[in-house]
């Protein structure tokens, strides 16, 4: 089947703001700049721009198995193998400087890049060797599970508050496993990228499976896609007010508020683009989007540049016209832009880095 246009729009837009949300937090806390709020992550319960990009890409990673399957069948063999790809990618990227001064720095087991595989790994498997009645059934039963799982009293007596940083049973169970490897310090501390949250991680991943082979069966109902998602983001909303929004610990209501959120816009690219000629503002994405992981990474490996002095002079130029939070964004965009002229050389070549 010919590669849907949406697919790659959305993915490179997700992709850019992984990027943009990375880099504003980078300016702010290394270089001092301020950031707008939608740019930071939540400090616990809520949802800002920052906290909605990971689990849209995450997202689509399960909506693209089962485009990948089409005419090609994986093997569990070539599935393991890329999903264990991803994750050594990230334990590099991650451990960068643990592996330069292994007595600075605490080793960190989990991230982002090895989320994306287990992610992808779990959900793969499962489309392989399962119905969309069976996977759909995980997917809901880990959601409704999870919550109560995130209420178990924690084994050394400290109280449980779903509503406060750090106090559930989830996060209790990251420093009893991880201890010093956890991200988050501390006697409330845990890893947002942690054990027990892969799993509703997965439910995600399954969830854009079942969209993917909508698309593929019933490519011309936007109507039920947008609807599915509409659902979703009420639902999500709903079940937030009782078991909150939390990106840290990826709660259920998360789960359904970002994935309602994106085959939102994905239903409205869907019927944009796909079949038709696209832009050049929408060719940015998918440059992006054709080599995602690869313009993850060398975003990952390049933003110490925004530290340089360089960097700082186009802040310290726009300050007095633009005022904090918008000169902040100044130098971001621009190496913003030159992670897409890299992603843009790679698609005129017709390079498709793959994991």
């Amino acid at each position: 089947m010919q590669r849907l246009v949406s697919l790659d729009v959305l993915r490179g837009l997700t992709v850019i703001g992984m990027i943009l949300v990375n880099s504003a937090a980078y300016v702010h806390y290394v270089n001092g700049f301020p950031a707008y709020p939608a740019l930071m992550h939540s400090e616990w319960a809520g949802l800002t721009l920052a906290d909605w990009v990971f689990p849209a890409f995450l997202f689509m990673v399960g909506v693209s198995i089962p485009m990948a399957a089409q005419g090609r069948p994986q093997s569990a063999g070539k599935i393991l193998a890329r999903a264990g790809r991803l994750i050594l990618v990230g334990l590099l990227l991650t451990n960068m400087y643990w592996l330069a001064d292994m007595d600075a720095y605490a080793f960190r087991p989990f991230g982002v890049l090895q989320r994306i595989g287990l992610v992808y790994g779990a959900a793969a498997l499962l489309f392989m060797t399962t119905g969309w009645r069976t996977r759909l059934g995980i997917a809901g039963l880990i959601l409704i599970l999870y919550w109560p799982l995130c209420l178990i009293p924690s084994p050394d007596g400290t109280a449980t508050d779903i509503w406060a940083r750090g106090y559930n049973f989830v996060a209790w169970f990251d420093r009893a496993v991880l201890g010093s490897h956890a991200y988050v310090k501390g006697a409330a501390g845990y890893d947002p990228e942690g054990v027990l949250s892969t799993l509703p991680a997965i439910a995600q991943g399954l969830i854009g499976c079942l969209v993917g082979e909508w698309l593929l069966k019933q490519p011309k109902r936007t109507g039920a896609l947008a609807a599915g998602g509409a659902v979703m983001t009420v639902a999500g909303l709903a079940w937030g007010l009782v078991f909150p929004v939390v990106k840290d610990i990826w709660t259920s209501s998360y789960v359904l508020l970002t994935s309602g959120l994106t085959l939102l816009v994905l239903a409205a690219l869907h019927v944009r683009l796909d079949g038709r000629e696209i832009g050049r503002g929408w060719s940015i994405a998918t440059a992006f989007g054709v080599n995602a992981i690869a313009a993850y990474v060398l975003h990952y490996l390049a933003s110490v540049v925004l530290a340089a002095d360089a960097m700082k002079l186009p802040y310290d130029w726009t300050l007095p016209v633009l005022g904090g939070p918008a000169a902040a964004l100044v130098p971001v965009l621009i190496f913003l832009a030159l992670n897409w002229a890299a992603m843009a050389w790679l698609q005129r070549e017709g390079w498709v880095v793959k994991i």
